[in-house]
């Protein structure tokens, strides 16, 4: 991970001076500085990027929900910005999962007719509260983002960012099995959509008094080394591609809906937008938009509208 090739690295003189050199040049970009637009530096940032592609630092990856996730987040984007020169979200900073993902395939939303019927007498979302609580991670993981996400205080509704945290905990420490139970149960009635749209306490974690422009919103969760990554692993992984078995690029539904859930607890929390339908989103909308328009609804209709999800 990038927290072990960044201490590799500075334990190596070689490499710790290039190291350093390259974190100058991301400082430099950031802040405009001057000396890092002269081109004797440019070049000093380009030699310094080429000599650390031999190193391991150069393809380093972090896991979602590890002990120095931020710091290890922070070291990935340092290389990813210098490499890349931009700051588009082309690729995920998060190495691969694949251990997790054989649980979701067998809790996936898509169920025989047998199964409908079965499921029509009952509240699927329920059931899965239910189990939940008779695990004990899943109960303790849940009575910890319910209480920051439901107690009010004077001045507002609740502690957004305590409740979020907690949320990012939940999706991160208990077993898909569980938690996406309770994400993705499959429903036949109101009531049963209803607790699903509620998994995530709306109210504190989703909605706010008014809707930011979808643009300025992903703006924001850029600024934030946690939520950019959690954006740029879904962009990656929830590619639509008609002409695929599974409609997603990398043939693999299940990692999108990873990647998604690694959303929830983010400025880009996305929920199901109402009762009625399977339609997700951020809570932004594209009003004021001017000239970008066709840009945030691109961005928007990749949550509501996108087949690999």
């Amino acid at each position: 991970d990038c927290v072990k090739a960044s201490d590799q690295c500075l334990k190596e003189q070689s490499c710790s001076t290039k190291y350093r050199t390259l974190r100058q040049c991301v400082a430099g970009k950031e802040s405009n500085f001057s000396r890092a637009t002269g081109l004797e530096a440019k070049d000093e940032c380009k030699s310094a990027m080429e000599a650390l592609k031999q190193k391991s630092l150069y393809n380093c990856r972090c896991k979602r929900g590890m002990k120095k996730e931020k710091n290890c987040l922070r070291i990935y984007w340092s290389m990813y910005q210098s490499l890349q020169g931009n700051d588009l979200l082309e690729d995920s900073p998060y190495e691969p999962v694949n251990s997790r993902l054989s649980d979701i395939f067998r809790l996936a939303p898509i169920v025989s007719e047998t199964e409908c019927e079965v499921l029509s007498k009952g509240n699927n979302c329920l059931d899965a509260a239910k189990a939940c609580n008779l695990n004990d991670t899943c109960k303790r993981f849940r009575s910890a983002y319910i209480t920051p996400c439901t107690s009010s205080t004077s001045n507002e509704i609740c502690n957004k960012r305590k409740c979020h945290k907690a949320l990012r905990l939940f999706f991160d420490k208990v077993p898909p099995k569980h938690s996406y139970g309770m994400l993705f149960c499959s429903c036949r009635d109101v009531a049963c959509t209803e607790r699903r749209r509620q998994t995530i306490v709306p109210v504190c974690s989703y909605e706010d008094r008014e809707k930011p422009n979808c643009l300025n919103l992903q703006e924001s969760c850029k600024k934030n080394y946690i939520c950019r990554s959690r954006l740029a692993d879904f962009f990656t992984n929830c590619q639509p591609e008609s002409r695929s078995v599974s409609s997603c690029l990398k043939e693999n539904y299940a990692d999108c809906l990873l990647a998604y859930s690694g959303l929830i607890g983010t400025v880009m929390t996305p929920n199901y937008i109402d009762s009625n339908s399977l339609s997700v989103a951020p809570w932004c909308d594209c009003s004021n938009s001017g000239n970008d328009i066709d840009e945030c609804m691109k961005f928007l209709n990749f949550f509501q509208d996108n087949t690999c999800l």
